[in-house]
């Protein structure tokens, strides 16, 4: 085993793909690849390793989030580079010497038919790389004074949104709008939501 292979777990990863039926790995492929050309909402880890026992293959669970996760990387980098099948099958026989020919064929075959959609696809995230809104709470509260005014009795609402951002990292954000701030906020967040439900 190379000792690369060794650092980044790559041979366990490899072993377990080398398992697959060519068949069963051009599934597990189209699931990854159906998800990177934004044509789903994710990997169904259940449904792939149910398809894989219902074909009578055993894959235990930390093996079957290997296989995707090792996969997920494959052709996110290979999209984000936006390489040919010939390169990415160089790559995956530069980074292990384990591959089967039958697997490699899988997946020249599967990124030649789908690489520049999954590309196109980066390409729009990269674009479009802004936190995703997990959570908001807001309340109501009165403001009773402050340090230059004595006696405010002045409403305001407390907003604070949960974001995920790019990096997966959770961030939260607070701030504080006057009532008629708030309800321009609201009918804004309206609007955005009629036309996202068009798209």
């Amino acid at each position: 085993m190379r000792a690369s292979e060794e650092a980044c777990g790559i041979g366990n990863s490899v072993d377990n793909i080398c398992r697959l039926s060519p068949d069963l790995l051009a599934e597990a492929c189209l699931h990854i690849l159906i998800y990177l050309q934004g044509q789903g909402r994710g990997v169904d880890s259940a449904e792939i390793s149910d398809r894989f026992q219902s074909a009578g293959v055993r894959v235990e669970h930390e093996a079957l989030q290997s296989i995707i996760r090792f996969l997920l990387l494959t052709f996110r980098s290979a999209g984000k580079s936006n390489i040919s099948g010939d390169e990415l099958v160089s790559r995956l026989e530069d980074g292990s010497s384990k591959w089967p020919k039958a697997s490699l064929q899988v997946l020249h075959r599967l990124w030649t038919e789908h690489g520049a959609s999954v590309h196109a696809q980066q390409d729009v995230q990269a674009i479009l790389s802004i936190g995703q809104l997990v959570d908001m709470q807001w309340k109501l509260s009165m403001a009773v004074s402050s340090d230059t005014c004595r006696s405010l009795n002045s409403p305001y609402v407390c907003l604070l949104l949960k974001v995920v951002e790019p990096s997966g990292h959770i961030c939260q954000r607070s701030f504080e709008m006057t009532i008629p701030q708030f309800q321009n906020f609201h009918k804004q967040f309206k609007e955005m939501a009629a036309v996202m439900e068009t798209v």
